[in-house]
C-alpha cells in the first residue's frame, strides 16, 4: 500500500535527524514517481500520483487544484517555511489572501479573557477599504479631507437602514454615538459597529481613516479561542507578511490578561484563500519565548547546508512542475 510504501521510505539513519528542520520534515514525505524516490515537502493527491507513476500526462487536468501539502499536527514549521509552502500550494487564478489562525489559550467567556483589539500591519492588506464616518461639521469636512468614502450622520443613519451602506471600516465621533445606536442592530452583526477599544470612536477621525488606509486590522477571539486575520496577499514578499505577523502578535500578545497561566499561544495555522493550512511552530511567533522571530536560516548546519539546499530545490521544482502540467520525474 502506499502506506507502507512510505514507512519503508523513511530514512533509519540516525544522522537524518540531525540534517536540519526542514530537510529532517522534507525526508518525511516521499513522492514515488517514474523513477527513483524525489524528497519533497508535499504528497500529490492519490490520482496525480497514479498518472505519474503511470508516466503520463493525459490525467494531468486536477492539477488546478494543485499539490496537498502533508500537513499532520506533528509537523510545524518555522514561519519562513510555512510561507513559501503556502504561496507554492496557491494555484487560483486571482491573487489569493494569505491568513492565519491562532488558537489561544484563553477562555472567551471570562471577561478578562475575551481578547479584542487592533493591529497596525505595517506592509497593509492589500485589499481596497471603503471607509464611512459618522460626523458633523468640522470634523465631517476633515473625514472628507482625510480619504473617508462616505460622510454624514442622519443621512448616513437612513443610508444604512435602507441596506445601501457598502463599507469595510465604519468610524464616528463621540457626539453623534446616540445616532449610530439606532442602527447597532444592523451594524453588530458586520462587524462595524464603531468601539472606542479599537479606536474607530475618536474625535480625531483624520488619523483613524489614515490608519485604516494603512492597513489597520480589527481581530477579536472567537467562542472557540481562535483569533483569525489577514496578512497580505499570496504576492506580496515574504519579508512583508512576515513583518505584518510580528505587528499582529505582538498587539495580540499586548493584551494578556494579568496574572494568565498556561500556554497564552497554542497552535497556529497559515493558509491562503483557496489552500491548505501548515501549521507553524507556535514558539517562534510568541513573543514571551527565547525563540521569538526565529527562521529557519538560524538553524542550518554549514556542513549540511549543501544538502539541505538541494532538497529544498527538489521540492520547489517538483511543485513547479506540478503547477505547470508536467510530467514528474526524479
Amino acid at each position: 500500500s502506499a502506506q507502507a510504501q512510505t514507512a519503508r521510505a523513511r530514512p533509519t539513519d540516525p544522522g537524518a535527524a540531525q540534517v536540519g528542520p526542514m530537510l529532517a520534515r522534507a525526508a518525511t514525505a516521499v513522492v514515488s514517481a517514474a523513477g527513483p524516490a524525489v524528497p519533497a515537502l508535499f504528497r500529490p493527491r492519490p490520482s496525480v500520483l497514479r498518472a505519474l507513476r503511470a508516466g503520463t500526462a493525459a490525467t494531468m487536468a486536477t492539477k488546478a487544484k494543485g499539490p496537498t501539502i502533508k500537513t499532520r499536527r506533528d509537523f510545524v514549521y518555522y514561519p519562513d517555511e510555512a510561507l513559501q509552502l503556502v504561496k507554492l500550494a496557491a494555484t487560483a487564478k486571482f491573487d489569493e489572501s494569505i491568513d492565519i489562525a491562532i488558537q489561544m489559550g484563553v477562555d472567551p467567556r471570562k471577561a478578562g479573557e475575551n481578547l479584542r483589539g487592533v493591529a497596525q500591519l505595517p506592509a497593509g492588506t492589500g485589499k481596497t477599504v471603503r471607509i464611512a464616518v459618522f460626523a458633523r461639521g468640522d470634523k465631517a469636512e476633515e473625514a472628507r479631507a482625510a480619504g473617508a468614502d462616505v460622510v454624514g450622520a442622519e443621512e448616513l443613519v437612513e443610508l444604512v437602514q435602507s441596506g445601501g451602506l457598502q463599507a469595510d471600516k465604519v468610524i464616528a465621533t463621540p457626539d453623534v454615538m446616540p445616532l449610530v445606536g439606532r442602527v447597532g442592530r444592523i451594524l453588530g452583526p458586520r462587524g462595524l459597529m464603531p468601539n472606542p477599544k479599537l479606536g474607530t470612536v475618536t474625535m480625531d477621525v483624520t488619523a483613524a481613516v489614515s490608519n485604516a488606509r494603512k492597513g489597520q486590522v480589527s481581530f477579536r477571539v472567537e467562542k472557540q479561542a481562535i483569533i483569525h486575520a489577514p496578512l497580505g496577499r499570496v504576492s506580496f514578499s515574504d519579508e512583508a507578511i512576515l513583518s505584518n505577523l510580528r505587528a499582529l502578535v505582538l498587539a495580540i500578545n499586548a493584551l494578556k490578561p494579568e496574572g494568565f497561566k498556561g500556554d497564552f499561544f497554542r497552535h497556529a495555522t497559515l493558509s491562503s484563500t483557496m489552500g491548505p493550512g501548515v501549521h507553524i511552530d507556535v514558539t517562534t511567533i510568541d513573543p514571551s519565548r527565547a525563540r521569538f522571530g526565529h527562521t529557519s536560516g538560524q538553524y542550518r548546519d554549514p556542513k549540511l547546508e549543501e544538502l539541505g539546499s538541494a532538497v529544498k530545490v527538489d521540492a520547489i521544482a517538483l511543485m513547479a512542475r506540478h503547477r505547470r502540467g508536467e510530467p514528474v520525474r526524479a
